[in-house]
């Protein structure tokens, strides 16, 4: 592990206990909680992306605002639905959002999760997928986009305007876009695919498996596999893989009355008709988190670590959070603050 970051999955309602009773509550506190991790050294501001729902749902105009407000800390998804997106409109989204952070961001997209909706995103004009779940069209999306980000012709300009035959790329193009885009991946296969395409790996709060193999051990694989297929592929830009977790050091009364008597051991449920398994939630006094933690060999596996966190806590306690990782517990896993420079990936093996 060499960084670390918070993953907001951007809950809100007016609910008893609630710091963030509405949507204004959340993208506010948001940002506050972004700038006050830069401040502190955390290398990641992460939001999860959900429609149809009391979450975060349009994360551009946020991760704009944050990297208008700080300096150093890098702003990203975990992730966007490639079903529900535009993909020439996303890429003119992330160019721009690329240009203002000075390419700070890492976007993490996929065929997301399941969401409230059914097939919600027909409702956003995107028929025709064959998949029951839609990952046909979350694929088609995102070969256009990718093709958008590097700069391709697309679209026939005006005879009257070029040449004939001319095609024109969206603008704005920010070079290296495609260098910080990764694929949020809950399976083997598809961080083999990742892979072999060359993008960063931001593998899932679960897999869907469940062999009785703990959790880190099965995302370890996972891992694994996806690093052997980028070398295997050619690539040879250090590629970036995140984790999630959730972790909370016990240091004081309040985080023993939240988070003291959580369980300490793996889920197994159903997710999309799948048997799945969902990591444990890590809560204990410092120095048994960075036992437990380096015994995590995906964690130590991974460049970065998504701290999820309870946003609905507010802004002031999940600073607390982060502040006591990063004082107690992630030097001790080999954290280095934004403050030692861009996060970089391990070297091709």
């Amino acid at each position: 592990m060499k960084a670390f970051g918070f993953l907001s999955f951007g809950h809100y309602a007016p609910a008893r206990g609630s710091q963030t009773g509405s949507a204004a509550d959340m993208i506010r506190q948001a940002v506050d909680l972004g700038v006050g991790a830069d401040e502190l050294g955390v290398n990641g501001a992460y939001f999860r992306v959900h429609h149809f729902a009391p979450q975060q749902a349009a994360p551009v105009p946020l991760l704009s605002a944050i990297a208008a407000r700080t300096a150093r800390i890098e702003v990203g998804t975990g992730v966007i639905d490639m079903r529900y997106e535009n993909p020439l409109y996303l890429a003119e989204e992330l160019a721009a959002l690329d240009i203002i952070s000075a390419g700070r961001i890492a976007i993490g997209v996929s065929r997301g999760s399941p969401e409230p909706a059914l097939r919600g995103y027909e409702a956003f004009g995107y028929a025709g997928a064959e998949d029951p779940r839609g990952a046909d069209l979350a694929r088609a999306h995102f070969e256009t986009f990718l093709r958008a980000i590097d700069g391709e012709g697309l679209a026939p300009a005006d005879p009257r305007q070029a040449p004939a035959g001319t095609l024109l790329p969206i603008e704005p193009h920010s070079p290296g876009l495609r260098e910080r885009i990764w694929w949020g991946s809950g399976t083997r296969a598809t961080a083999e695919w990742t892979g072999r395409l060359g993008l960063n790996l931001m593998s899932s709060t679960l897999l869907t498996e469940a062999t009785g193999v703990p959790f880190h051990e099965l995302q370890r694989d996972q891992i694994d596999a996806y690093r052997a297929a980028y070398r295997d592929a050619g690539h040879t830009r250090p590629p970036r893989v995140s984790v999630s977790r959730s972790i909370f050091p016990i240091v004081n009364s309040k985080d023993a009355m939240y988070f003291g008597r959580r369980t300490d051991s793996d889920q197994i449920g159903i997710i999309d008709g799948f048997q799945s398994t969902f990591g444990k939630t890590y809560a204990a006094e410092p120095e048994d988190l960075v036992e437990q933690l380096r015994a995590d060999s995906a964690v130590m596996a991974a460049d970065t670590v998504m701290l999820t966190i309870p946003n609905q806590l507010g802004a002031d306690y999940n600073l607390h959070i982060l502040e006591s990782f990063a004082r107690f517990v992630a030097p001790e896993l080999g954290w280095k603050p934004n403050t030692d420079g861009p996060v970089e990936g391990d070297p091709v093996a």
